[in-house]
Order: C-alpha cells, then structure tokens, then sequence
C-alpha cells in the first residue's frame, strides 16, 4: 500500500509504503540492513524504515523510480525470492533500461531447478536469449565471458530433452583451435580431446544427476564431441549446441548449420572479440552473420558486458578491452588515411630525382 504527502516543500514530497508481511521486510532490509543501505545510496531520494512502513522523501520523479524499485522487490520476495545486493543492482539495471519486461518477471523465470538450485535468467539480455531459443529453430549467442551464452543454452538443452521435446542433446566445439591438430598432442584421442570439452561436462553436472550422466551417454541420449565429428550427419531431433564458435572457420560453420535435421533445434555461441584462428583465417561465427541476417527462423542474440554474471571487474574488463580495441582500430584507420594522403600527393615533396 503507498501513498503520497506534499504537503511539505513543493520541490520534496512524501511517498509512503506499507509492507504487510513483517519476512518481506526482513528480506527488503538484508542482512544488517545490507540491501536498505545499497538503496539508500542507489536512490535520489531520503528512505526511512520504521515498522512496517517506507518513507521515502524526494522529488516526485525520485519517488517514483523509488517506488517502482521496491514494488519490483516486493514482487520479487512473494515470489520466494531471498534477495541478494545483487539482485537489487540487477533489478535497478533493468529499470534504468525503461524496457516492457519488468525486472520480477525477468529475475523469476525458471528454466531448471535441481537439488534446490534454480537456473534462471539474471539479465534483462540473458532473458531474451532465452525467449528466443523458445521461437527460433537457430539462434546465435553472441557475447563476452561470463555472460552466460553457454550455460544457459545447455540448461535450456537438458529442459528440452526432460519435457521430451527432442531425443538427444549433442554438444561440440572446436577442439585446438579450428584445425583441430590432434595429432601433435600426446596421449589417445580421448585424452586429447577431453580438455576442450571439459566446460561442457562441467555444466551438465549443474543440470543432470551426476550418476546418470554416463548412461545417458552410453545410450547416446547425449553427446559430447569435438566438431570435426559432426561432418556427413543429419542430425534429427536433437537439440545441438555449438561452443567457442568464433574459432570455426567460414566452411565449417557452414558445415555445421547444414547438419540441421528434422525436429532439431541449434544453438550457436561464441564471443568474436576471442579468435583463437591462425593469422589472416576468418571466423565462421564473424561471417555467419551477414550471410544469415535475412533468413527467417534465424536469429542473433548480443549479449554485452551488462549481461556478465561473474566478478564485476569481468564487465568493467570486457568494456575496458572493448575501449581499446577502439582506440587501437581509429588509430589504424588515421594511419592508413595518412599514408594514402601522402601517396596521392606524389610522395616526398622536393624530392630530386
């Protein structure tokens, strides 16, 4: 329940907010007041608690923004949610974005629960990520580290296979690069390839049983392999997801697409500011996009360095490369303006020949 008092200055006003249920606003004030405190220094607005009620004191356009934040954490907190100073970062994000997609319905959206951990959207990015694997037969994820591309395209992957929408799940990546040179490594082709696909295992004990993981491989309900293995199969009602696909080179993103079979979906991710490629070879995942932009039933998801759900020196260290490589390219293009500028007016002026 809120109200609004202006009977004070006409610049500050008065919007207060009653909580109900005393464990919402124990949830609302955190551990030692930890998350009323990152309000407070979030908010223009003052934020007084007492009781059960929230006073908040500002301009009325403070006090809205106010007010939207703590109806988004009261929704957040009936829907069984125990918030974190994360949480409220994220919730805040959203709402400075001003998008349709409210922060408590993007923030609950279950995907998978196991062993009473929930695997949800945490972004408003992530969130249309995965409304578009729901509508897209192939969706490319595109973005830095951290942001989740991966991880949520298996989790989405297993959600399929237990609803029994596809038979198999079948994971791949570039195994050394895009050339895939096994034959240089020690050990048995086992042993050389499992490094590589070892973040792969790694997210599907998030999501599965670890015990029935080795069955449902046996069984071929799913499938761990470099890309080199996908050549000359058509893959049927599966859900297919290719990883670190910035290092495919253009035929091989084009022979891994072509292995799209009947009631099968894929799944693309990659981050482009990462080529691992040889010198002067083109990534598949770069040149995909402008081969693909118009064909219906295809879609490209960007994901940037809001969407990253690591450290938060992870963003700060995405978007501080990004400025460099920046800087690094308009110096290139200055230089090489120069240089034709000099080359057009005929080389060293004076010059004795």
């Amino acid at each position: 329940m809120t109200g609004t008092d202006s009977s004070n200055a006409a610049a500050r006003v008065q919007t207060r907010i009653s909580v109900s249920d005393p464990k919402i606003m124990v949830n609302l004030l955190g551990a030692k007041d930890e998350i009323l405190r990152l309000i407070e220094r979030i908010l223009a607005s003052d934020v007084h608690v007492r009781g059960n009620e929230i006073t908040i004191t500002g301009a009325p356009a403070d006090n809205a923004t106010a007010e939207r934040l703590f109806s988004e954490l009261i929704e957040l907190t009936e829907k069984g949610e125990t918030l974190s100073v994360d949480a409220v970062r994220r919730t805040v994000a959203m709402l400075e974005q001003n998008t349709a997609e409210r922060p408590a319905e993007v923030l609950t959206l279950n995907i998978l629960s196991r062993r009473g951990k929930t695997i949800r959207p945490k972004t408003l990015g992530q969130k249309r990520y995965v409304d578009a694997i729901d509508e897209n037969t192939i969706v490319f994820g595109i973005g830095p580290a951290g942001t989740g591309k991966t991880y949520l395209a298996m989790a989405k992957a297993v959600q399929a296979l237990m609803a029994k929408q596809v038979s198999r799940i079948i994971l791949t990546r570039p195994a050394v690069e895009a050339g895939e040179r096994l034959g240089f490594l020690p050990g048995t082709l086992n042993e050389k390839i499992d490094p590589y696909l070892r973040p792969l295992y790694d997210a599907l004990h998030d999501m599965l049983d670890p015990e029935s993981i080795p069955r449902l491989m046996q069984a071929g309900t799913i499938e761990v392999a470099p890309l080199a293995y996908m050549r000359g199969r058509t893959l049927n009602d599966a859900f297919i997801i290719l990883d670190e696909a910035q290092n495919t080179t253009p035929e091989q993103m084009k022979m891994f697409l072509t292995r799209l079979g009947f009631g099968a979906k894929i799944v693309v991710t990659g981050d482009v500011t990462q080529v691992d490629l040889p010198g002067g070879t083109s990534s598949g995942l770069r040149v995909v996009r402008e081969i693909l932009r118009d064909v219906d039933d295809v879609h490209f998801a960007e994901l940037s360095s809001s969407d990253v759900v690591r450290h938060r020196l992870v963003a700060e260290i995405v978007d501080a490369y990004a400025r460099f490589d920046a800087d690094q390219e308009q110096q290139a293009t200055q230089s090489v303006h120069a240089v034709q500028g000099r080359a057009a007016s005929g080389g060293r002026p004076n010059r004795r020949r």
